[in-house]
């Protein structure tokens, strides 16, 4: 576990409503009519069955959103196990990527965060990637050498959303210091939030593929959410 000096000694609250106003920092763009890329980069050790099967059922909303926009693409990124790190090809349909996810088993193991953002960083020098989005409960790794990775990811314009499932005080310093890095946004959740999760991932989705313009098209769905996002993102 690393040591709690190396984190912020403050963190923003980090409910759902405060993750939507932290993403102030994100830079608008307008992406329609390319193809949006996400890295959803998932925690597969043995305490995340519930989150992953929560992840299952959620991910589909984020294609059908962005199916008018233009193409979304998904990578699916977890870690479990012993040192086991694993990438998916991209899927540009809910059916591919439920069905990459249903094979996966949570197993105990070490975080690998590490790995996620340099794999993310590989992305985006060999191309476009919009922004990665990681689920997780805890941080078991040295928060100085994550921080530089941020760092990275800021300067390829790829903002880090973290979703941090439950309340482990280490992890929500550290979760909420690297988001700050990259100009993205972390928020903490349990199996209560998953419509307010949901809402979320697809404004991301949404926003990857076509832009901050592309974010009124889910006003009437989720009107609190949209408007809030939109207000940061401008």
């Amino acid at each position: 576990m690393t040591d709690n000096k190396k984190l912020p000694s403050q963190t923003k609250t980090t409910s759902v409503a405060d993750f939507i106003a932290q993403a102030e920092q994100l830079p608008a763009h307008s992406n329609a009519s390319t193809q949006g890329r996400l890295l959803f980069a998932i925690d597969a050790t043995a305490s995340r069955q519930p989150t992953w099967d929560i992840a299952c059922q959620l991910q589909g909303q984020m294609f059908l959103e962005t199916a008018e926009l233009g193409k979304l693409a998904i990578q699916l990124c977890y870690y479990h196990g012993y040192h086991a790190f694993h990438t998916s090809s991209w899927f540009t349909n809910t059916q591919a990527l439920l069905a990459e996810m249903l094979k996966v088993q949570c197993l105990g193991g070490q975080t690998q965060i590490e790995r996620v953002l340099k794999h993310g960083l590989k992305l985006a020098q060999q191309g476009t990637l919009h922004a990665i989005v990681l689920v997780g409960d805890c941080l078991e790794e040295p928060v100085d050498a994550l921080a530089e990775l941020a760092g990275q990811l800021k300067l390829k314009n790829v903002p880090l959303f973290i979703f941090q499932e439950g309340c482990d005080a280490h992890a929500r310093q550290g979760f909420a210091h690297l988001a700050k890095l990259s100009d993205g946004a972390h928020c903490q959740f349990d199996q209560n939030s998953a419509s307010q999760l949901q809402a979320l991932l697809t404004a991301v989705a949404v926003y990857a593929v076509g832009g901050i313009d592309a974010l009124a098209k889910l006003r009437a769905k989720h009107p609190e959410t949209i408007a809030l996002l939109e207000r940061q993102l401008r």
